[in-house]
């Protein structure tokens, strides 16, 4: 998901062993216990949220629970990352952008698709699974519209399920920054009780925290110049 993701695992794994002193004990320490936690078996979608700070806001859930990964839709508008609501959380993610087709919609879709995950749209006006029904044993993909219009028929129409939030009262929605993190609470603790693989391998987890330390560090592309295995 980034460039760190092309080295070789062994290249990578020294990395981290070579950056590791150039943080503080505490915070190494902080980034081996959140990387215990993180997984790629759910990942979040959103499509063309021109609201940057609802988005943001799913970004900093994503991290307090441990989705690695975010992909964002850019059809009509471009996201922002709205710095005063994603407190930094955008830096410890993944995310994977889709500006580049006329059917950016499709084309992530279809990506996710290759990678082995189904596609379950949030919406309140398909009958479908509720977070503590959905199954979760195939990597899944939720995937948000925007809260106005909601997900584009394109979407709807390539989903493999449904998912909804039980509601009794007058409002048939939630602001999707309110909807993101009750589906993503209720799954990832969902998960992490299971018995299914949902952890990252080794080889993502050096590759994250090889990134992790380099956001962390100043200069880090210079210090990695001083790596003795550095071949560049």
């Amino acid at each position: 998901m980034h460039p760190d993701d092309d080295l070789n695992p062994t290249v990578t794994k020294e990395l981290v062993i070579y950056l590791e002193r150039f943080v503080t004990v505490e915070r190494f320490q902080k980034f081996q216990q959140a990387i215990l936690f993180r997984t790629r078996h759910i990942t979040v979608a959103l499509e063309d949220i021109f609201q940057s700070h609802n988005a943001s806001a799913v970004l900093r859930t994503c991290d307090c629970f441990g989705i690695q990964d975010v992909h964002i839709i850019e059809n009509r508008n471009k996201y922002e990352v709205n710095p005063d609501v994603a407190l930094g959380a955008s830096k410890w993610l993944d995310m994977v952008r889709y500006h580049e087709s006329e059917d950016n919609t499709g084309a992530c879709i279809a990506h996710l698709k290759k990678q082995g995950y189904r596609i379950v749209a949030t919406t309140p006006h398909k009958h479908g699974f509720i977070p503590e029904t959905l199954p979760l044993g195939q990597k899944t993909a939720l995937i948000f519209g925007t809260e106005l219009a909601g997900l584009t028929p394109v979407a709807l129409e390539l989903a493999d399920d449904f998912i909804k939030i039980p509601m009794v009262g007058f409002t048939e929605s939630l602001n999707i920054s309110v909807s993101a993190a009750i589906f993503i609470q209720t799954l990832s603790n969902r998960l992490r009780k299971s018995d299914i693989p949902w952890q990252l391998s080794e080889t993502e987890k050096n590759s994250i925290l090889l990134n992790w330390l380099r956001q962390s560090i100043n200069k880090s592309d210079l210090i990695i110049q001083g790596f003795p295995g550095n071949k560049q």
